[in-house]
């Protein structure tokens, strides 16, 4: 009997360690300096996966950084064995997630499946998590054993930082738990599309960070699309949107045109109002300069982003001006700074890009090519560019959007800022509606990427 696509999925979570190889095109790698994956592991506590023919990539993280970087070092160094190592046993896509809370796309639209990723591009899924490494020996520690590697990328994304907050060990647990941020985990995402189905009336909070956080138009689009489903389904409701800048971040006409004229009834937008404190037993939220409180009926409250624990625990973290713990590395390599072979990609990097889906992949892209010239060549490429390209819908039904395309340049080794802007701040009439159909073009075009 035929299995659905969502069956195969439920079938891939079962696996500890799935494996899709395929036979390596050429033998030629080159010992690496006694250590790592071309020469004999010697831990007594190796990973069930075949000896390597080539020189072994490991990519820990299989999000939009991580499913690029796999892709492109295989696709560029056929002969490299590399292996993706990642804890869940599907993808489920951050981008477009606020379009599926409010019924706009299903899960199904933003799931995919790791296994085909790795058969469609000749790499190996390991269904793991990591626990640490070994850098001397260049082994990654997994919960299925270790690997030896001879390059290994961390692409753990983003973890949240409450500590901005003050909030005591009991109120950051509760918030974690019952207003959870919804840019991490599809659980998340599915608590804040049952909260708004069951939401009746009164004021739902929504928060924006300080500091470079996951996706900066995504809490505006989120408050465009709330407010678009209360006015849809005659709710009356507000969203109240505590934004710690001094405005919004970007898109800033377009965003504040939509809260103006579409959802004047239905939208409050706070600017500099960092959270001072909240009580979940009142329900009240203090925050800006002058301790104003807001009543709430529900709220998803987004805190402040650091780089994925994993990095801390590896030692290759540290402090930035945007943000706490992202990787310590060289800007146009990725490589570790101080740890040869060693790179941090995705939102968990320190530069002051995007940290957004298409500028995660693109890196990937570049970086799937920089370890592949060094396996063929010896040689760096030169650096390129990440590319963002962010729609940002205004409304769901019908759907309008806005959008922004953009790279990147520096002065010396300090990015100087966006290059080559292209800016679509329009969301009415047809320019709105052809923003709102690429969207989901878009989607689709970045998951033919990563997964096929």
């Amino acid at each position: 009997m035929a299995l659905s696509r969502r069956d195969a999925l439920k079938f891939s979570g079962v696996a500890v360690a799935a494996l899709a190889v395929s036979g390596c095109a050429k033998d030629e790698a080159k010992p690496s300096a006694q250590k790592g994956a071309t020469k004999a592991a010697t831990s007594a506590n190796m990973a069930n996966l075949p000896a390597p023919k080539g020189p072994r990539v490991v990519v820990v993280g299989g999000g939009w950084s991580g499913l690029s970087v796999a892709k492109y070092t295989k696709k560029f160094a056929p002969n490299a064995d590399v292996i993706l190592v990642e804890q869940r046993s599907e993808f489920v896509s951050c981008p477009i997630s606020n379009l599926y809370l409010v019924g706009a796309v299903d899960l199904e639209f933003l799931t995919h499946d790791y296994l085909q990723a790795a058969r469609e591009n000749n790499y190996t899924f390991f269904h793991a998590a990591a626990t640490g490494v070994d850098k001397e020996a260049r082994i990654l520690k997994t919960t299925e054993g270790d690997i030896a590697y001879d390059h290994l990328v961390l692409a753990p994304g983003i973890d949240y930082d409450y500590a901005p907050w003050g909030l005591d060990a009991t109120t950051e647990r509760r918030v974690r738990q019952e207003y959870p941020a919804g840019f991490m985990l599809s659980s998340e995402h599915m608590t804040i599309k049952n909260k708004l189905e069951d939401f009746e009336e009164g004021n739902f909070i929504l928060t924006v960070p300080g500091g470079n956080y996951r996706c900066l138009p995504a809490p505006y689009e989120r408050t465009c699309l709330i407010a678009d489903y209360f006015k849809r389904n005659e709710i009356n409701g507000k969203v109240i949107l505590l934004d710690e800048n001094p405005d919004i971040t970007i898109k800033r006409e377009g965003f504040h045109s939509a809260f103006d004229e579409m959802y004047k009834d239905y939208v409050q937008y706070v600017p500099n109002a960092k959270i001072v404190s909240i009580d979940l037993e009142n329900k009240k939220v203090v925050a800006g300069e002058f301790d104003e409180e807001y009543e709430f009926a529900d709220a998803a409250f987004y805190p402040h982003v650091r780089g994925g624990k994993l990095l801390e625990i590896c030692g290759v973290a540290k402090d930035t001006a945007f943000n706490k713990l992202e990787g310590n590395i060289d800007p146009f390599t990725y490589e570790v700074v101080g740890e040869k072979n060693i790179y941090v990609a995705g939102d968990a990097r320190p530069m002051g890009y995007s940290k957004s889906g298409n500028t995660a992949n693109s890196e990937g892209h570049y970086l799937g090519k920089l370890i592949a010239g060094r396996i063929n060549s010896g040689k760096d490429i030169k650096w390129q560019s990440p590319l963002t390209v962010c729609y940002s819908a205004v409304s769901a039904q019908p759907e309008h959007a806005i959008s922004v395309r953009a790279e990147y340049e520096f002065e010396g080794k300090k990015l100087k800022g966006f290059t080559n802007v292209e800016l679509s701040q329009e969301w009415r009439g047809k320019v709105g509606e052809n923003n709102g159909k690429a969207l989901k073009e878009w989607a689709k075009g970045m998951y033919r990427d990563m997964f096929n």
